[in-house]
């Protein structure tokens, strides 16, 4: 890792009920340069059952328990370092954007000290049908049938509302903006990236690289 890394990796965060889009929003602007995109699920997919964090995993997976909080941010936190350490991820000069995490406040609180939320986009869908409609339409793609099923998406749905959006309280007003993730992908991209090119960190960063 470069010894000019900064202590907290700069972030923005794509943040959202399942179906609303974050994950394809994060990989679009992961696709440009000084941005690396982080999914929380690909953490989880990349994983070294081998490793002692990846035992750990393990241990609680294979019985069906969830992740504990701490081990969840270690993990993803030795995927990042890995990333860093391969020079994929350049934390000098490249934001970070993640996307499945944190899931939670205790999360939030606990990755504190290691990024540096830059901007929050919260893409808003209250059309639980449009949700509905959008996640079994991928499950079906993905072969994933118990997936589609209605009880599992409001499951998925009630446990976003129930753990994850209180999370919004947790970073100040100013650093939110709200996206109506109902509109066609490429204007919800639009909308993300005029915010981020008005940044003063995203301002910064281009008197740095360029």
């Amino acid at each position: 890792m470069s010894t000019n890394a900064p202590a907290r990796y700069k972030t923005i965060l794509m943040f959202g009920a399942p179906g609303s889009g974050k994950g394809t929003q994060g990989a679009i602007l992961g696709r440009i340069p000084r941005f690396i995109h982080c999914a929380c699920g690909e953490v989880f997919r990349a994983l070294d059952t081998r490793t002692v964090l990846g035992q750990q995993f393990v241990h609680h997976s294979s019985r069906g328990e969830l992740v504990p909080d701490e081990l969840t941010v270690q993990l993803w936190k030795a995927n990042v370092d890995s990333k860093a350490e391969s020079h994929l991820f350049k934390p000098d000069i490249d934001f970070l954007v993640l996307d499945g995490i944190p899931r939670n406040i205790e999360q939030a609180q606990i990755m504190e000290q290691y990024i540096d939320v830059i901007h929050v986009f919260h893409l808003s869908c209250p059309n639980r049908q449009e949700l509905h409609r959008r996640l079994r339409k991928r499950a079906l793609k993905e072969n994933r049938w118990d997936d589609a099923k209605d009880e599992t998406i409001e499951r998925r749905i009630k446990t976003y509302e129930n753990e994850s959006k209180p999370m919004l309280e947790f970073y100040t007003t100013e650093k939110i903006t709200d996206i109506d993730a109902t509109r066609h992908p490429a204007v919800v991209f639009h909308s993300i990236l005029s915010r981020i090119v008005g940044l003063p960190a995203f301002f910064e960063s281009t008197r740095e690289v360029y």
